[in-house]
């Protein structure tokens, strides 16, 4: 095991060294770069990034000023289990490939945050006798979290009733950390709008379904868009780079729908939003949480141990958003906005009770745990 003896942020002493890994999607990849600038900043940490190779985070992460190794590690295909033999040979290659990087490396501690490469990463570091860190984001513990959580030092959780799943001993709630830019920003809610060409007195619904698009949702919205329209509602439609040109062909000669298949400035659509549909990944339920959104959440069916299910109704269960549930989003789901535009007071007591659950320091309350697990000062 690496001595924290001499580890320090102070002059004079070794820079800690720290392995961070996962990804996959925005949702590991953001918390994780997050947790990394906070590591940074306070310890001047010298950091390592583990990713799975082709996905999305060996771009990303660079681009932030970040290392990062690739794993050939892969996702069982729980649908077709005649393919999962290859997936098992990339593991092997992974976990060897792992404990190489451990080995050379020499991390003072491991943090997973979720995704493919997370599993064999901090398997290796603890075979190593390294401290290991989870940041579990999601309301229902994956398999992986679940085995690696007997032996983690501590275990960062966004919501309550994680012993289900992990010793209680180690579980801390420190909440998902969020993009800073969405908290830093300080246009009005009319500035907002009319950043987006709307008209700043009118209510105005927001429609996220992610960087390539919920096709669901966005069926949902092509089909019921005219009614929006003619309550008076104003939408900013994100529809992802998969839905091609059917979007605007479904505003085409509509006012007061702005289509477009990426929101550069989300800072900005969040605050012009009465409303927010999307799905419900927990990066995304985090800063829903954290600017006191109403929301309704559409959960993807096509995650692993249906997480996006188990996230909503954590919050649909306390009154802090409405599910709808993916086979029934066609049917319900523009008619429960319009439903919820049409009550103000459901729509504030939604806000309030959201807000309650968010936490804005995610960052530096898990920067607080690394600095214990390395008996350094806070």
């Amino acid at each position: 095991m690496t001595s924290s003896q001499n580890i320090s942020s102070g002059a004079g002493t070794r820079r800690p060294r720290v392995v961070i890994s996962g990804g996959g999607t925005g949702g590991h990849i953001f918390p994780a770069l997050s947790i990394a600038d906070a590591l940074k900043n306070r310890l001047n940490a010298e950091i390592l990034f583990v990713g799975a190779d082709n996905r999305m985070e060996m771009t990303r992460v660079p681009d932030a000023g970040y290392k990062i190794i690739g794993l050939p590690v892969a996702g069982f295909d729980r649908k077709r289990i005649w393919r999962n033999f290859g997936v098992l040979l990339k593991l092997f290659k992974s976990l060897r490939l792992s404990r190489k990087i451990i080995r050379d490396f020499k991390p003072d501690i491991a943090i997973g945050v979720g995704g493919y490469a997370s599993g064999p990463t901090l398997k290796a570091a603890q075979r190593a006798g390294i401290p290991t860190l989870i940041q579990e984001q999601n309301s229902y513990a994956g398999v992986t979290n679940k085995l690696l959580g007997e032996k983690a030092g501590k275990i960062c959780v966004a919501y309550d009733g994680m012993e289900r799943f992990f010793p209680a001993a180690k579980i801390v709630k420190t909440g998902n950390p969020i993009r800073k830019a969405l908290l830093s920003n300080k246009k009005s809610v009319a500035e907002a709008r009319k950043s987006f060409g709307l008209d700043p007195e009118r209510p105005t619904l927001l429609v996220v379904g992610g960087s390539l698009g919920a096709l669901t949702i966005n069926e949902s919205l092509e089909q019921g868009l005219s009614k929006l329209t003619q309550k008076g509602i104003q939408v900013i439609w994100q529809t992802g780079k998969n839905f091609g040109d059917r979007g605007p062909a479904a505003a085409k000669g509509m006012k007061g729908v702005v289509v477009t298949p990426f929101i550069t400035d989300m800072a900005s659509a969040y605050k012009a939003a009465d409303l927010v549909i999307g799905r419900a990944g927990a990066g995304s339920i985090s800063e829903l949480q954290a600017l006191g959104k109403a929301v309704i959440l559409v959960p993807s069916p096509n995650v692993a141990e249906d997480h996006q299910t188990h996230n909503a109704r954590a919050l649909s269960d306390h009154g802090a958003a409405v599910l709808v549930t993916d086979a029934e989003a066609r049917d319900r789901l523009v008619d429960e906005a319009i439903q919820l535009f049409d009550d103000p007071a459901r729509r504030k007591s939604m806000s309030d009770e959201i807000a309650r659950m968010g936490i804005t320091d995610s960052d530096s309350r898990i920067a607080d745990e690394v600095c214990a697990l390395l008996n350094i000062a806070k």
